[in-house]
């Protein structure tokens, strides 16, 4: 059947933890300090099937198990297939490796000069600030280096890596990730971007996370005045299915862009979740509700043990071209795919071109309609109707 949402109801609500003080369900530092991560703790609330059993056992030996009591309170534990549900709790999926995947996927380690720091691109730079997150994806990019489950030992070097910033001016923008860099105090977070601006070569600066989406309480006014203080900086968040847009998050969004933060968000194709138009259109619209532009479009990365979240290509060209035309183009995110080993975003787009000659383009619209477009100039009359002037003689010298 095709998804349905109200676009009236955001869900909001203390659910399971209704006992729980108002004051300590809206400190994040409680959300964290009570956050499920082991199957005993699910299993007070919820049946787990055998896959997810399985899957748990395992999480300790790839990507812990974590989940904020906020975002539990989201997913439906009467339906195995929440798609909620399959993003944060562990399959025995995880515990296969398919052909072509990687323990570092998009090759961050060959392109790291210095600890914590991954310079791929000409003016740009990733930089990894912590290796911790509010709840762990189960299909995560560095599922090797978060949690630590995999004893990767990565530990990032702020100092060193701000060194090397202020030594290349070549560097105009720097991404902030990890890990979710929210999860630092403020005092350390100001501490980077404080650093940052003082770095006169550096432009802009971003945040990756998907705290907000985890964790909304973490939003505080203290926090939004550091990013008054210290902006612009752009936060890319991350959501993937319309479910997740709850009420918190809304008004997290609404604090963040108040604060003057212009706000994104990267979802990733996930089979069984939101590899659907009905889908993806619900969310795109919930998105641009909340102030929030769709950004990007992520086929999955070939990390290991996640083969059962990969779709197929064809469906997310399929929902790009169920979106173009059919909504307002701000709310059609650019699909790409990170080229395995560390080759950068590539576009992958509809083709809408059928042909290009000398003369002419010929390409199709969203309803399939074709139309062609010349590309050279041939003039028929001047704007007055009469005969066209003499062309000028061109005076050619030959050598």
């Amino acid at each position: 059947m095709p998804y349905t949402e109200d676009r009236t109801v955001w869900f909001e609500g203390q659910g399971l933890w209704q006992h729980v003080p108002e004051s300590d369900w809206q400190d994040w530092t409680w959300q964290l300090k009570n956050r499920l991560t082991t199957a005993e703790q699910l299993e007070r609330h919820m049946t787990l099937t055998a896959d997810e059993k399985a899957g748990c056992a395992f999480a300790s030996k790839r990507l812990a198990l974590a989940i904020t009591p906020y975002f539990f309170n989201l997913i439906d534990r009467n339906d195995p297939n929440c798609p909620l549900r399959k993003q944060v709790i562990p399959r025995a999926g995880e515990m296969v490796i398919s052909e072509g995947e990687q323990l570092d996927s998009l090759g961050e380690d060959a392109h790291s000069p210095v600890p914590g720091l991954v310079h791929r691109y000409p003016d740009r730079v990733l930089f990894l600030v912590t290796d911790r997150c509010a709840a762990y994806c189960r299909y995560c990019t560095r599922s090797r280096l978060v949690s630590n489950a995999q004893d990767y030992n990565f530990h990032p070097e702020h100092e060193q890596a701000l060194r090397y910033i202020e030594a290349h001016p070549e560097i105009r923008d720097v991404l902030l990730s990890g890990g979710d860099p929210l999860l630092l105090s403020d005092k350390k977070l100001e501490h980077l971007l404080a650093r940052l601006r003082a770095i006169k070569h550096v432009e802009f600066i971003r945040i990756g996370s998907r705290i907000p989406v985890f964790l909304p309480q973490r939003i505080t006014p203290a926090l939004c005045e550091i990013f008054k203080k210290y902006g612009p900086v752009w936060m890319s968040i991350h959501v993937n299915h319309p479910r997740e847009c709850a009420a918190e998050l809304r008004d997290a969004c609404e604090r963040l862009a108040f604060a003057g933060v212009p706000l994104g968000n990267q979802s990733v194709l996930l089979a069984g979740i939101n590899d659907d138009a009905d889908v993806m259109k619900a969310l795109v619209h919930r998105l641009l509700r909340m102030r929030v532009r769709p950004y990007y479009l992520y086929q999955m990365d070939l990390i290991t043990g996640g083969a059962h979240f990969k779709a197929d290509v064809r469906k997310g060209l399929a929902i790009i071209e169920a979106l173009r035309g059919h909504t307002t183009g701000y709310a059609v995110p650019q699909y790409v795919i990170d080229a395995p080993g560390g080759g950068g975003k590539v576009p992958i787009n509809p083709d809408y071109v059928e042909r290009i000659t000398d003369d002419e383009i010929i390409f199709r619209n969203y309803e399939g309609h074709r139309f062609a477009y010349p590309l050279k100039t041939h003039p028929l009359a001047t704007a007055e109707g009469g005969p066209l002037p003499a062309a000028p003689v061109e005076r050619v010298t030959v050598f």
